[in-house]
C-alpha cells in the first residue's frame, strides 16, 4: 500500500479538512482576534488532520500488505480467509466478511460440483459394465458365425466405450490402483491374446525380447497403456510392407525402460510435440482410421498418477518408438 495512492484517493476529504481549516481562520480574523490565536489554531487543526490520515494509513497498510503477500505466496487463493487476521478499522471487516462469504459460496459451489461429478462417474462406470455384456455376446455371435466385418465393428466398439471407462476414472485414478512387482512378460502376452485376431488379420509379426523382468507398477492401468501402444501401431500400419512390432525391456540400475517399437507410418515431426494432448489428432488422425486422440491423452495422465516416464520417438514412413520408464525403488520391492 502506497502513501501517494492512499493520499490521492483521500484527496476529496483532505480538501474538506483545509477548506474548513481555512474558513475556521477567516472566521477568527473576522473578530479581529490576534494573529497567535489563529495561528495556533490552524496549526493544532493541521496536526488534528495530518496526525488522523497518517494512522488511518497505517493501521490499514498493514492489513493490506499482509493480505497482497499471502495472495501472492498462496497457491490455493481461496485459502485467503484462513490466512488474515480480521481487521479491526470498518471498511476492513467489511472485505473480511464480503471473502468469506465468496469463499463459503466457492466451497458450497465445489462440493456440489464434486457431488455431481462423482455421480456422474459413478453411472458413466456402470454404463460401461452393462454395455460391456452384450458386446461380449455380440463378439461370440460373430465368431461363431465367423462374420468378420461384424467383429471387427464390435471390436473398435468394445475399445471406444472402455477408453470412456479409463477417462472417467483417469483423473482419481490414485483411488483405484496397487503398486507392486508386476511381471511385463505376464501383461504384455495378455495384452498380445488380446489383439490375436487382429495381429493375424494384418499379418503383424509380433517380437518380444527380455520381457522376463519384474517393474513397480499396477498390472490393470499397465495393461490398459500397452493396449493403448498394440491399438495405435495397429491402426497405422502402411500397405507397402509387412507389419511388425518389437518389443524389448531393459534394465539399469535406477530403472527399467520398455521399448514398443513398430515400423508403421511414423508421426511427423511437427506433430510430436503434441501427441499428448487432449483430443489432438494430427496428420495420421485425418488419414485412413479416424482417431478421437484420446488414447494418448489418458495414458500419459495414468502414466504420471503411477510415476511412470514416457516419450515418443518417430519418423515419418520408417518407425514410432514409445518409450516407457518404470522406476525402481527397494522401499516397495517384494522380497
Amino acid at each position: 500500500m502506497k502513501l501517494t495512492k492512499y493520499l490521492k484517493d483521500r484527496a476529496a476529504s483532505i480538501a474538506m479538512y483545509a477548506g474548513a481549516c481555512i474558513f475556521i481562520v477567516i472566521f477568527l480574523c473576522a473578530f479581529r482576534i490576534s494573529s497567535e490565536p489563529v495561528i495556533i489554531t490552524a496549526t493544532i487543526i493541521a496536526l488534528a488532520v495530518i496526525s488522523s490520515e497518517l494512522w488511518g494509513f497505517l493501521r490499514k497498510k498493514n492489513y493490506y500488505d499482509k493480505l497482497v503477500y499471502c495472495l501472492e505466496e498462496l497457491d490455493q487463493k481461496y485459502l485467503i480467509c484462513d490466512m488474515v487476521e480480521r481487521p479491526n478499522f470498518y471498511d476492513g471487516k467489511i472485505l473480511y466478511y464480503a471473502l468469506c462469504m465468496a469463499n463459503k459460496s466457492m466451497c458450497e459451489q465445489v462440493a456440489q460440483y464434486r457431488r455431481e461429478t462423482s455421480e456422474f462417474q459413478e453411472y458413466i462406470e456402470l454404463w460401461v459394465h452393462e454395455v460391456k455384456l452384450p458386446l461380449a455376446g455380440m463378439q461370440l455371435m460373430c465368431r461363431n458365425e465367423n462374420t468378420d466385418k461384424y467383429t471387427e465393428q464390435i471390436r473398435r466398439i468394445d475399445d471406444y466405450v472402455e477408453n470412456v471407462l479409463y477417462y472417467a476414472r483417469c483423473r482419481n485414478a490414485e483411488k483405484d490402483y496397487i503398486i507392486n512387482e508386476v511381471s511385463l512378460q505376464r501383461v504384455f502376452t495378455e495384452t498380445a491374446l488380446k489383439n490375436r485376431e487382429l495381429l493375424l488379420q494384418k499379418d503383424v509379426s509380433l517380437v518380444t525380447m527380455h520381457l522376463d523382468v519384474k517393474v513397480m507398477s499396477d498390472s490393470k492401468w499397465l495393461s490398459y497403456i500397452l493396449g493403448q501402444f498394440m491399438a495405435n501401431s495397429l491402426k497405422y500400419f502402411s500397405s507397402e510392407r509387412k507389419g511388425e512390432i518389437n518389443v524389448y525391456a531393459e534394465e539399469f540400475a535406477d530403472k527399467t525402460v520398455l521399448h514398443f517399437r513398430d515400423n508403421g507410418i511414423g508421426i511427423p515431426e511437427k506433430d510430436l510435440p503434441y501427441i499428448f494432448e487432449k483430443s489432438f489428432t494430427g496428420e495420421n488422425g485425418r488419414i485412413g482410421a479416424k482417431s478421437t486422440g484420446m488414447g494418448l491423452y489418458i495414458v500419459k495422465n495414468l502414466c504420471d498418477k503411477l510415476g511412470h516416464g514416457i516419450t515418443v520417438k518417430s519418423e515419418k514412413g520408417i518407425y514410432t518408438e514409445i518409450i516407457l520408464t518404470f522406476g525402481k525403488n527397494d522401499y516397495y520391492r517384494i522380497s
